[in-house]
């Protein structure tokens, strides 16, 4: 579970796990400080680690020489009822076509991109 705690800069919270905290904040053109990931970007980040660690699971399990990986995520929403997740891997080692097609596919079975993916719903507790 993640607990939020409001500071006292106008916006500014920190997010954490009970193990590690992180900063977030409006982005200023929304009235904030911009010191920290803005709620959309921490959505965002959520889905690029979640690809990037992936494909390295799945290349240190698999022994594909893969070296780097880095892996980018925007946030787009094309109409008012859609929202869509732009993404993209780098991958660098001494790999061959077949091994890249198998990472790309690793990224595309990333848990949070099935998650994100499906109908989600919204319930408050007390």
């Amino acid at each position: 579970m993640i607990s939020t705690q409001s500071l006292s800069s106008r916006f500014q919270t920190t997010a954490n796990n009970g193990r590690h905290e992180i900063a977030a904040d409006a982005p200023i053109d929304k009235g904030g400080g911009g010191v920290g990931f803005s709620a959309h970007e921490l959505l965002e980040a959520s889905l690029a680690v979640c690809v990037n660690m992936a494909v390295r699971m799945y290349a240190a399990e698999h022994s594909i020489p893969l070296e780097s990986t880095t892996t980018r995520v925007r946030l787009q929403r094309p109409t008012p009822d859609t929202v869509s997740f732009e993404y993209a891997v780098e991958l660098t080692g001494p790999l061959s076509a077949s091994q890249l097609h198998e990472l790309q596919e690793a990224a595309r079975a990333c848990p949070v991109r099935d998650t994100l993916s499906k109908r989600i719903e919204f319930r408050a507790t007390a």
